[in-house]
């Protein structure tokens, strides 16, 4: 079984009280790092490795235009704001590695709730653990095969998503599913071959 991690930004806050008393810009604002509905990727497999890099380029959606997304954190040009990766980077490094985020306190122990330490203008984080295997399928030629696979793999049950990329196939999980029977699912579509599962 393979893992990912995703961070969405599901709120920002700001005290501008706290700013005016304490900052030395007393109308600095809210953090213009991060936006509401923003997410974040992290992967850890073959040649990615997202969390070394403090998640440059983990951005995967956002509000803001293709033009403004090099100054936003994560985006192309910068990590993450420090103090917020200082308030995630244990929970997506815990996550990539496949361990509990948060056992007995959130309600399923693959999630986290979570905020950077700036006092003035905190940005509130869910992190979740993606759970995945990796199939490399050998036969697929077109759309309509991807679309049998997909279709036999679903009827499995517990799956979340299939994403096909170019070298290998995603299966995403919500408990895991032995590989034998993704194998059986996947051979019974026709000419097709899994050489491996990760």
């Amino acid at each position: 079984m393979q893992h990912k991690v995703k961070v969405t930004v599901i709120d920002k806050k700001l005290y501008p009280e706290l700013q005016a008393r304490y900052c030395a810009d007393p109308e600095a604002g809210a953090c213009p790092c991060y936006n509401v509905g923003d997410e974040f990727l992290f992967e850890r497999y073959g040649n990615a490795d997202d969390f070394w890099h403090m998640g440059l380029n983990t951005l995967r959606q956002t509000s803001l235009s293709p033009e403004s997304r090099s100054g936003i954190a994560g985006g192309p040009a910068l990590p993450h704001c420090s103090e917020a990766w200082d308030a995630i980077a244990r929970y997506i490094y815990t996550g990539l590695q496949g361990g509990s985020i948060m056992r007995n306190w959130m309600n399923d122990e693959r999630v986290m709730i979570t905020c950077c330490s700036d006092g003035t203008r905190p940005v509130i984080f869910k992190i979740q653990r993606l759970d995945y295997k990796v199939l490399y399928i050998e036969g697929i030629g077109c759309d309509k095969c991807r679309d049998k696979i997909k279709t036999a793999l679903t009827a499995v049950g517990h799956m979340t998503d299939v994403v096909f990329k170019e070298e290998f196939t995603e299966v995403f999980l919500e408990q895991n599913v032995p590989d034998d029977v993704l194998k059986k699912a996947v051979e019974s579509c026709g000419e097709y071959r899994v050489a491996k599962i990760d």
